[in-house]
């Protein structure tokens, strides 16, 4: 616990012994300001007479009779990535909510296992034979690999109209000009797609992304995702049922509803992407005798040659979009294939382990942790302040540090961060944000006004007020560390 009496104390006999001498005191409540009888001298604030650490620790102590965060639970630590010290901090073990701070773990883990200039691959590839007519006796397929960005736009990534092009131009060029066969969509990265229970209450199936994992809420409590069954529903004909989520505040749907828990279906990847090629090559008078084929493994596979390959962006880019626009989908994409590079399966738990292994070797201090999901949704993840901060310190040491620290949204100037530290902390603050219901959490670097760079987190939970007052709350804690 900080000592405010002992920092009251010092400051106030160093205040009275300068009043003192100069012959004058001040009857007035602390911090008081003092001037001498000449008024042409500088005012001499009691600010100025205590460090930038004391003036940190005074605020820290002021917040905790906030209204604000009164009643919250919270925790609060700068970290001094040079010395290895912790210069002030409040809850610094508390294990808490850290929301989309999450993120921060998923990528490092994902820049470290696959390496900045990893790309996803989406070939094109055919089999059978194309005859001196250009007439292909075989099948198209489309190869995917989990590309989390495809057909997206994120991160530079290509628009499905792009991609179809490009694999047009490159059917063109091998000289073909009619397909006797299907389109066969190929998910091999994809073995299986088994039922797996959706962390607690979380929404994951947001307008049908299938990025997002598939599972069932079964063992979730319905009440807290506001379960909204499709009779009444103004938007749809069909038999979905839509939902709204409370942490996101948007409407979404499930395949299922039972009256107690949902289960949600993923779609084949590659899907949009294979449709939209056969209705172009039609519309390019290629006709295509067969239709879209999905076929997750193939046991005799047949002999094919690629015609040609559509790579996402780098993971670089794909890390940059993610914590910019902190991106829920290309997080727990990210996460899967992290867990397919090191144990061949794309499941959650696998993409947990991989993390979990790659922070007990990076000696992150996992008491008080539990890693739950690639993006932060879900409640039941929980972090220490003290963990993070000396996460992202050990980080500095690494050859990708420049990269991802550039991907953390700039106070006042960019990403999630664009709206706040306008003023004071501006370009100064470069941080992962998280958000849900009642949890509002910072982690990241400050570079203060003296040059150095520290490093923080600051993890609110149950706050009172709304999101902007916590957030002012957030900019006054941190505004007198600038000075540090």
């Amino acid at each position: 616990m900080i000592n405010i009496k002992k920092i009251l104390v010092s400051s106030a006999f160093a205040i009275s012994a300068m009043a003192f001498g100069q012959g004058t005191f001040a009857s007035s409540n602390y911090p008081q300001s003092y001037e001498n009888q000449n008024s042409n001298k500088d005012v001499v604030s009691a600010d100025k007479l205590l460090s930038a650490k004391e003036l940190v620790d005074i605020k820290l102590n002021s917040m905790m009779n906030d209204p604000v965060l009164r009643n919250a639970n919270w925790g609060f630590v700068v970290y001094d990535p040079k010395t290895k010290k912790v210069i002030s901090s409040y809850n610094e073990n508390a294990s808490l909510v850290p929301a989309s701070t999450t993120k921060l773990l998923t990528t490092e883990t994902a820049m470290n296992l696959l390496g900045e200039q990893f790309r996803w691959i989406t070939q094109l590839e055919y089999s059978g034979s194309i005859n001196e007519d250009g007439v292909l006796d075989g099948n198209l397929y489309i190869v995917g690999s989990g590309d989390p960005s495809l057909g997206t736009n994120k991160g530079g990534a290509y628009t499905y109209r792009e991609i179809v092009s490009d694999f047009i131009s490159a059917i063109s060029k091998k000289g073909i000009n009619k397909v006797n066969g299907d389109i066969i969509i190929q998910t091999a990265v994809f073995k299986a797609n088994k039922t797996q229970t959706l962390p607690e209450n979380v929404v994951w199936l947001e307008n049908g992304n299938y990025y997002l994992p598939v599972g069932t809420t079964y063992e979730i409590n319905p009440e807290n995702e506001k379960l909204i069954a499709k009779k009444g529903n103004p938007f749809s004909a069909n038999k979905n049922f839509y939902y709204i989520s409370p942490y996101i505040g948007q409407m979404v749907y499930a395949d299922k509803f039972e009256g107690k828990y949902l289960t949600t279906k993923l779609p084949d990847a590659p899907a949009y992407l294979a449709n939209s090629l056969r209705a172009t090559l039609l519309k390019s008078a290629i006709p295509v005798t067969g239709k879209v084929v999905t076929k997750m493994t193939d046991i005799e596979p047949e002999k094919r040659e690629v015609i040609t390959n559509y790579q996402s962006p780098t993971l670089a880019e794909i890390v940059f979009y993610t914590n910019q626009h902190s991106d829920n989908a290309l997080a727990e994409a990210t996460l899967r294939m992290v867990g397919f590079q090191k144990f061949g399966d794309q499941t959650l738990e696998s993409g947990r382990k991989a993390v979990m292994d790659h922070l007990q070797k990076v000696a992150f201090e996992t008491q008080g942790l539990n890693y739950y999901d690639g993006s932060g949704l879900s409640r039941s993840n929980v972090v220490t302040p003290i963990s993070q901060v000396k996460f992202l310190s050990n980080l500095m040491n690494e050859k990708y540090y420049p990269t991802f620290f550039n991907s953390l949204p700039i106070g006042g100037q960019t990403g999630t961060l664009k709206k706040t530290f306008s003023n004071v902390g501006n370009g100064q603050i470069f941080a992962k944000t998280g958000t849900l219901n009642k949890v509002k959490t910072l982690a990241g670097y400050m570079k203060t006004n003296s040059g150095k760079t520290l490093v923080f987190s600051l993890l609110i939970n149950n706050y009172a007020g709304s999101v902007d007052q916590v957030k002012s709350r957030m900019e006054q804690i941190l505004e007198p560390a600038l000075s540090l």
